[in-house]
């Protein structure tokens, strides 16, 4: 029996997290053992079965929407439980199941300091659930309720977990995201009745969207840029990303960026722009404009930063700008570089987010001018960060390169009559911005890794005392003991750091070095997406 040949292995892929998360629940707290083992086991199956779908797809036909399954869920309204995968969604939800599996594996030496990993790992299960959902989904209303459920997690580990504005950066996260859920909710209905209130399917909703009236298109695509810029988030939307990103606990800020962030340029890419079509052509200067205001103010954000997880956090406004920009040329070559950027932006950004959290681990501060010297102190974390760093500032041979140059070379030629001098003008002043880029991860790097250690966080010998599974560590001196009593063990990276950071390190190496690897599964969906866009708009 093939699961994925009967249409049920793309469920499973999304379910099995939620069977995970009541199994960890039926646990007693105090297990701690068998609540890690039992959470990894599952996120390991979801992993293992998406890789079986990987093995499964026909890659000749990646523009078709493949294993999947159409069963009646709310024929009163004519929502069906359908989900299905296509180029653009399969690098994505591999990467989530991925990045959530590794994730856990982090946890396991590196709780959150409020503990309880019992409610940490079931909130990751769910999370899981959500954004696997979200990727597959090809109903309207089933990619709102999981597009939706991912928003619970998320808070409670903002909110739980959380520094000390914990509180302040999760409610903040939480309105945001229902301010734009709201208006997305509207677009939704209305693009539903638009279209003869006969179907939520993507596909009705593709091939009825185009005969809507240009001016109610334009209305409705607004809902939608509301809730998706939101969750990208574009600037001006931004604002609750760093109080996010700063607050979270590393699990959080890892996720938040590697996966999450990408629900909202999936969304423009999945459903705002092909069922509006026309709607999409008025807005996309206006978007156009904003994601180049976001990658300069972005990146001046980081210039002004005195705290890593900060300046890491405003570095995703710059870089989701590329993103958008190459979604907003409305091409091949613009949306391709798009999608590759996000994949991309997972795997680095995330990396530097694990980076961080492991920074404040043993220094317990992640202030930029409190640190120096991690070259010495703990050359392992050293190099990474710095590896991170140039493959964040777009070095060729690193998949960084491949999300933010093509990006800003589809903004030469915008296709559908947009306005070629604006977007030319666009694609220069996103180009400084991968300056500026390369000044502030520079300048943090800097301030961080070279140099001597700072006083208050000296260690002594040669590093080889036990700890952490054998891993070297040092205590603070002696002189300023009273001063590191909260800060006394700074060691290189440890075996768990390993296992869970080596897919990263090598996935940015892999798809910077060959990404036609990443670039023909997604080709031919785009350049289906793109002809379909041409059909409608005549």
């Amino acid at each position: 029996m093939n699961w994925f040949e009967d249409g049920w292995g793309l469920s499973l892929i999304v379910f099995l997290p939620l069977v995970g998360a009541f199994a960890v629940m039926a646990i007693p707290k105090k297990h701690e053992s068998a609540v890690k083992v039992t959470s990894l086991l599952f996120a390991l199956a979801s992993f293992g079965v998406s890789l079986g779908a990987l093995a499964t797809f026909d890659f000749d036909s990646a523009a078709d929407f493949q294993l999947g399954t159409d069963l009646s869920w709310i024929p009163a309204i004519g929502s069906n439980y359908h989900i299905g995968i296509d180029g653009i969604s399969l690098p994505l939800y591999i990467l989530s199941m991925a990045v959530t599996f590794l994730v856990m594996i982090y946890t396991w030496d590196n709780m959150p300091d409020a503990g309880n990993p019992k409610a940490v790992y079931i909130l990751m299960l769910v999370l899981q659930v959500g954004v696997a959902g979200t990727f597959m989904a090809q109903d309207l209303i089933l990619f709102f309720v999981f597009f939706e459920l991912v928003l619970l997690p998320m808070y409670f580990m903002i909110g739980v977990w959380g520094g000390e504005q914990r509180q302040y950066a999760s409610l903040k996260f939480f309105l945001y995201t229902m301010f734009g859920s709201a208006f997305m909710l509207v677009a939704f209905i209305a693009l539903y009745f638009q279209t003869g209130a006969e179907s939520f399917g993507f596909q009705h909703l593709i091939e009825a969207g185009a005969g809507i009236d240009r001016n109610v298109q334009i209305w409705i695509f607004a809902g939608m840029f509301l809730g998706f810029a939101v969750k990208v988030p574009m600037f001006p939307f931004h604002t609750w990303l760093p109080d996010a990103h700063t607050q979270a606990p590393t699990q959080g800020s890892v996720i938040l960026a590697a996966i999450l962030l990408k629900l909202g340029t999936y969304g423009f890419v999945r459903i705002a722009i092909p069922m509006l079509p026309e709607g999409a052509v008025e807005w996309a200067p206006v978007i156009g404009i904003l994601a180049v205001i976001g990658i300069i103010y972005g990146a001046l954000g980081c210039l002004a930063q005195t705290d890593m997880k900060r300046l890491i956090a405003f570095s995703s406004v710059a870089h989701m700008g590329f993103v958008m920009l190459g979604i907003s040329t409305l091409t091949e070559f613009g949306i391709n570089a798009a999608i590759f950027g996000m994949v991309a932006h997972g795997l680095i950004t995330g990396m530097l987010f694990f980076v961080a959290g492991s920074v404040k681990h043993r220094y317990h501060t992640l202030e930029i001018k409190r640190l120096s010297g991690m070259l010495i102190q703990a050359p392992r974390l050293g190099w990474i960060m710095g590896f991170a760093a140039m493959a964040s500032l777009g070095l060729p041979g690193l998949a960084g390169f491949w999300g933010e140059f093509p990006a800003i070379l589809s903004a030469y030629n915008p296709g559908f009559g947009l306005s070629t001098a604006l977007f030319r003008t666009l694609m220069v002043i996103a180009a400084v911005g991968t300056v500026l880029a390369a000044g502030y991860l520079l300048w943090l790097y800097q301030r961080t890794a070279f140099g001597e250690p700072s006083d208050e966080f000296t260690t002594h010998g040669s590093g080889e005392s036990s700890g952490h599974g054998g891993v070297a560590h040092s205590l603070s001196s002696a002189a300023n003991a009273d001063a590191d009593e909260h800060h006394d063990e700074i060691y290189d990276v440890t075996p768990i750091e390993w296992i869970a950071w080596t897919p990263f390190l090598l996935g940015i190496v892999v798809f910077g070095v060959y990404p036609q690897l990443l670039f023909k599964v997604i080709n031919p969906a785009v350049t289906e997406l793109v002809a379909n866009l041409g059909r409608s708009l005549g």
